[in-house]
């Protein structure tokens, strides 16, 4: 009673009022839907599995339905307001009276107890209606259903187009891919009884994420699905949708393709999964580019920066294509060595070399020999074309009859290596980071600022400082030698296991500096300029089934009998673009301090 209450001192008094308020706040706060509001002011329609017989404009009733009248709230919230800060002030103004009379300082005790249980509960429901756009409370309702909801996705046209990027590819880094998506409609009860075909067709029809596979079916299934789900990527990017039949999905190896090729000592493979990133679309085309990783995560968000990217498209281009070796000879003192440095500067000696070196050779070309002198040793530097080969037997094959044709000039000339580590071969080393080897290569790209907030989840600015201080500054306070990326390694390395290249080239191949920078209308430019990537599309690992089949889904399969090297550099501006598409997304993960929360998320066992 009020008698009672009245026995309790002030203290113990507001005490009680407070321990009240709190209970009945965490009550309010922590039942019915809390989403309601949001979901009425968005109320996502997603599209039916089977195309409806309903008129297309029924499809669309649900975003005529009433709203709720948020400007009552908004004025409820005002008058709560303006009753608070009144009392508060009457209190204040009579405080000598009130605060002798125990039955009053109740009174107001408990109404601004009452008023701070509303402000917890309900002040925020007209904020709901402030921060979503009065456009987008129907944009998804309104998203034309009829694109999807009445076509046959089985019966598409096999016209050459390019796919746009999916709105909700599952990104590793997006903050939104934390939070619960919107309701849709719910998929079929029978899902797990439907056919690969019609699973496929969901996901392509938007009905389903191709991430949920593994949890809505089984994991061997999920694969099964996907595949025929990429074949049709595949398609509309140009592609031969049969193109990774040859990527195996079961455990298999014909062990007979790799003996005298691959590998010695064979007593079984270890299978990696691959993804598929994309499309990426570089130089006006689509791709999907394959990644063998097992670092959870990566795949995900090299495909949000293939999304941000292929707004407007990536641009490469490979301005230095040649492989190198640079045998070791000993002269019998340093003038000798120097006289064999000045003779192979001449240009009619040159040609004598490049004859030499091209009679072992149908493809390769010497472009270039550059001799070094340390005492009695000369390193003779070998820069060869080779085609669509990555080249390294090539040019070591050259380099022998180089030395034989050297030795019948100068006869006291002795071979030390044919390697003599300034080629140099699988070792961080300035002299590929600043002269090249392999293809060097540049790629850029404009990010709208629009899709740098939207997709990236950060500000052009905040990216553009983070790639300052961490890929540019840091890097140079650590001393890197061509390490002036976010993760370029990664991208390199993934590409490599799924396309058959050698992965300990990992280690010059990945020598990339990332730029970025703000343009004059406020959007982002972003580079990466690599000058050592080391690809090829015939001979070693490429031959390999699995491998091939990458590469045939890459469109750079093989050699090209027309041009020589053009699969190649192609390979190579596709790697590059992948890498640019990897480093825009870390970065900006990084700029908003999402990295941690989204391995967490993505990344962990459950």
């Amino acid at each position: 009673s009020i008698n009672e209450l009245n026995n309790l001192s002030s203290t113990q008094l507001y005490a009680l009022i407070v321990v009240v308020t709190c209970l009945i706040a965490t009550i309010l706060l922590g039942s019915g839907d809390q989403q309601q509001p949001l979901e009425m002011a968005v109320r996502p329609a997603a599209p039916p599995v089977e195309v409806p017989t309903k008129p297309a404009k029924a499809l669309n009733d649900n975003t005529s339905l009433p709203e709720p009248r948020w400007y009552i709230f908004r004025m409820i919230n005002y008058a709560m307001l303006v009753a608070f800060v009144a009392s508060v002030g009457d209190f204040c103004w009579n405080y000598a009276a009130y605060a002798l009379d125990s039955a009053v300082l109740l009174r107001f005790l408990l109404g601004w107890s009452l008023c701070l249980i509303y402000f917890f509960g309900f002040f925020g429901v007209s904020f709901v209606h402030d921060v979503v756009p009065p456009e987008e409370h129907t944009s998804v309702a309104a998203a034309a259903p009829e694109n999807i909801l009445t076509k046959d996705i089985s019966a598409r046209s096999h016209k050459v187009v390019d796919a746009p990027c999916p709105k909700d590819v599952p990104v590793c880094s997006d903050p939104s891919s934390f939070v619960a998506s919107p309701k849709k409609a719910p998929l079929p009860s029978n899902l797990k009884e439907l056919d690969d075909a019609q699973v496929a067709k969901l996901v392509l029809s938007g009905q389903m994420k191709d991430h949920e596979l593994e949890k809505r079916l089984d994991c061997h299934r999920a694969v099964d699905v996907r595949r025929l789900v990429v074949q049709e990527k595949l398609k509309n990017v140009g592609r031969d949708p049969h193109s990774l039949d040859d990527l195996p999905c079961q455990p298999s190896l014909d062990y007979s393709r790799v003996h005298g090729a691959n590998c010695e000592i064979v007593v079984g493979y270890v299978p990696l999964p691959v993804g598929m990133v994309g499309p990426l679309r570089v130089n006006d085309m689509s791709v999907y580019v394959p990644m063998a990783t097992t670092e959870g995560c990566l795949v995900a968000s090299a495909n949000r920066g293939c999304k941000a990217i292929s707004v407007t498209g990536a641009h490469a281009m490979v301005i230095k294509d040649g492989i190198t070796r640079a045998p070791c000879v000993r002269m019998p003192s340093a003038m000798d060595a120097a006289r064999l440095r000045l003779w192979c500067d001449e240009p009619t000696n040159f040609a004598k070399l490049k004859a030499a070196f091209e009679s072992t050779t149908s493809f390769g070309k010497l472009k270039s020999c550059s001799p070094t002198v340390a005492g009695r040793n000369v390193y003779i530097r070998l820069v060869c074309f080779s085609g669509d080969a990555m080249g390294m037997n090539m040019v070591s094959k050259g380099s022998l009859a180089v030395i034989e044709l050297l030795r019948a000039e100068f006869h006291e000339l002795k071979l030390i290596a044919l390697s003599g580590n300034m080629c140099t071969d699988k070792k961080a080393a300035a002299t590929n980071w600043l002269e090249g080897r392999g293809k060097s290569v540049v790629t850029e790209c404009i990010v709208p600022k629009e899709v740098v907030h939207k997709t990236l989840k950060t500000t052009v600015k905040a990216i553009c400082e983070t790639n300052m201080n961490k890929n540019l500054i840091g890097s140079a306070m650590a001393g890197a030698l061509g390490g002036f990326n976010a993760h370029a390694a990664n991208m390199v390395t993934a590409v490599f296991l799924a396309t058959g290249q050698d992965p300990a080239q990992n280690v010059e191949s990945s020598n990339c500096i990332t730029l970025l920078e703000e343009t004059d209308g406020g959007d982002l430019h972003i580079s990466c300029t690599m000058p050592s990537l080391e690809v090829g599309t015939v001979g070693g690992g490429t031959t390999l089934p699995a491998q091939a089949a990458c590469l045939k889904a890459m469109g750079c399969q093989g050699g090209d009998r027309e041009n020589p090297g053009a699969n190649a550099q192609r390979l190579a501006m596709i790697t590059a673009a992948a890498v640019m598409a990897g480093e825009l997304s870390l970065i900006a993960a990084l700029a908003a301090n999402t990295l941690v929360q989204a391995h967490m998320t993505h990344n962990r066992k459950k």
